[in-house]
């Protein structure tokens, strides 16, 4: 029986002693991971806050009709350039019954008032001249006649503008819608036949057509409250223009809002900007624009790629992984200083000719790539 538990265990140490050999040949023979690193290099990096917005004519006016009627003629087109002075459209006045009416019942008093007061200066003139009576009395009759005159002639005047748009019977300037500034036809949001309304304190009135001076264009945008803070009044931007194959064109901020509005949890505020636009280039009013505006910028700095930095879970602070002689690894804080979003400016922690890890893994597939 000895014997045969003796050979048990012999067995069993031949058995263990191969898994150890097995364990120790397999760990030996796995791949060594194998990691990319890159060196820090020097740059020049920019931080650009970037609006969105629109372009949009610096000078726009709406012209509206200073008298209520209809829509007669209608002269120019969308489009077309106008000058100060030139005639878009004519209105034709439409009297309103009840007005009309009521002006022909103030023409009838008026004259019955005239009628009056010139038989009585008339009788009292006589008198005058006879000695019959005093001159104080014959002037009061004199300037009951003058009044009575001078509201007859308003009663026929507000009866004339009432039923033809002015005093001269629709030729008055009041019945014709004249360009007031230099520019180009933006919109004719009515067409001829259409009744419009003039603009009072109650009303803003129709809208016969919009001009605009195209030469002179704004940039109206928005930019966060995280970037507004580092922007200036004054200071030389860029805007893009992405139906012009995002062309650029230079531009001066010329406002920036001093309250916020509150937009989708995010705190936005408006910015304005003068745009020089060259004469080749035909814009449109409207056009979506991006503005670009230098926050900072230092040339020839020492940075690394943004996407080698880690930070630490607790303290959050960023480090990377810097090779050693022997091949390891080892854990470096950086402290960091510009970064654009790619590059980031290194300004303790890493010097020229360090090896940082990459942190995506080496593959064959990567170095066939490469190759």
């Amino acid at each position: 029986m000895n014997k045969t538990v003796k050979i048990i265990l012999v067995l069993v140490a031949i058995i263990a002693l191969a898994f150890v050999l097995k364990y120790f040949k397999d760990a030996n023979s796995k791949d060594v991971v194998d990691y990319k690193v890159e060196e820090p290099f020097y740059t020049s990096i920019n931080t650009k806050a970037v609006a969105t917005g629109k372009l949009n004519p610096e000078e726009e006016i709406e012209l509206k009709p200073q008298i209520s009627g209809i829509v007669d003629k209608i002269l120019v087109e969308e489009g077309d350039k106008v000058k100060k002075g030139d005639l878009i459209a004519t209105i034709r006045v439409v009297p309103n019954e009840q007005n009309l009416v009521a002006s022909k019942g103030r023409i009838s008093t008026s004259k019955l008032s005239y009628d009056n007061a010139k038989v009585l200066y008339d009788r009292n003139k006589a008198l005058f001249e006879k000695g019959v009576i005093s001159q104080q009395d014959f002037e009061n009759s004199e300037l009951s006649f003058n009044q009575a005159k001078e509201s007859l002639a308003q009663a026929q005047n507000d009866y004339q503008i009432i039923k033809r748009g002015s005093i001269s019977g629709g030729s008055a300037a009041n019945t014709n819608i004249i360009a007031q500034i230099p520019g180009t036809i933006l919109e004719i949001p009515v067409r001829e036949g259409d009744q419009v309304i003039q603009s009072n304190n109650f009303n803003a009135g129709t809208t016969i057509a919009t001009i605009a001076d195209m030469s002179l264009m704004i940039f109206e945008g928005k930019l966060d409250e995280a970037e507004v803070g580092k922007v200036q009044e004054g200071k030389d931007i860029k805007v893009l223009l992405g139906a012009i194959n995002d062309k650029e064109f230079p531009a001066k901020l010329t406002f920036v809002a001093p309250k916020g509005i509150e937009e989708n949890g995010a705190v936005q505020f408006t910015i304005k900007a003068d745009v020089t636009i060259d004469s080749i280039t035909n814009i449109r009013a409207g056009y979506s624009a991006n503005a670009e505006i230098d926050i900072e910028a230092k040339d020839s700095v020492l940075a690394i790629r943004e996407a080698l930095l880690q930070y630490n879970r607790i303290t959050e602070k960023p480090f990377v992984e810097i090779e050693q002689e022997d091949g390891k690894f080892k854990k470096e804080n950086v402290e960091l200083g510009l970064s654009d979003g790619i590059n980031v400016e290194i300004i303790e922690g890493v010097k020229e000719g360090d090896k940082i890890k990459v942190w995506n893994k080496a593959s064959k597939d990567n170095e066939d790539d490469e190759d």
